[in-house]
């Protein structure tokens, strides 16, 4: 496949609304994965490692990112549903600016369930292997990553509540 294709394919799906999204694909088998530290928003340091025991849904955004806007109501929506001692909707974000930009558009959109979190662009975006915005990473209860998804979806939709309520259910 050559890069122009790959590309437009990637721009299309970018375009594609997010409510048309499929329900986020999984791995044949989890995958290990790298926890670069990231901050919440008392200033506490943490990793992937703090979540052990818990489905997370770790989601890689900024404030900056148009697709990544369009869906935190969706994960907002989705840690009100399910969010708990079994799953926690992680949104990470890479604001270069800090954690007031994330406040300021918490305040702005109306987020009242999500936690706020922060990482350093560049490490995440490496540790995560993430090449766009936003990026979402489905990580099961022993810090494996079960699947991922870049661009935004419907994350409060029936049927990835369905996926999520399953994994959870597996222990």
């Amino acid at each position: 496949m050559r890069r122009r294709d790959l590309l437009a394919g990637a721009l299309a799906f970018a375009a594609t609304p997010a409510a048309a999204r499929p329900v986020m694909p999984l791995h044949e088998s989890p995958r290990e994965m790298l926890s670069p530290p990231f901050v919440d928003g008392d200033g506490r340091d943490l990793t992937l490692a703090d979540f052990h025991g818990r489905v997370v849904l770790l989601n890689i955004w900024a404030t900056w990112c148009a697709p990544c806007r369009e869906e935190m109501p969706n994960l907002d929506a989705l840690q009100a549903r399910l969010g708990g001692d079994d799953f926690h909707v992680l949104p990470l974000s890479i604001d270069r600016a800090g954690l007031g930009p994330v406040r300021r558009f918490y305040d702005e959109i109306g987020i009242r369930h999500l936690e706020m979190y922060l990482a350093e662009d560049i490490r995440a975006m490496l540790a995560f292997a993430v090449i766009g915005l936003p990026t979402t990473i489905l990580i099961d209860r022993q810090g494996l990553e079960l699947g991922r998804l870049s661009g935004p979806a419907d994350w409060d939709s029936p049927g990835n509540i369905t996926l999520f309520e399953t994994i959870i259910a597996k222990g």
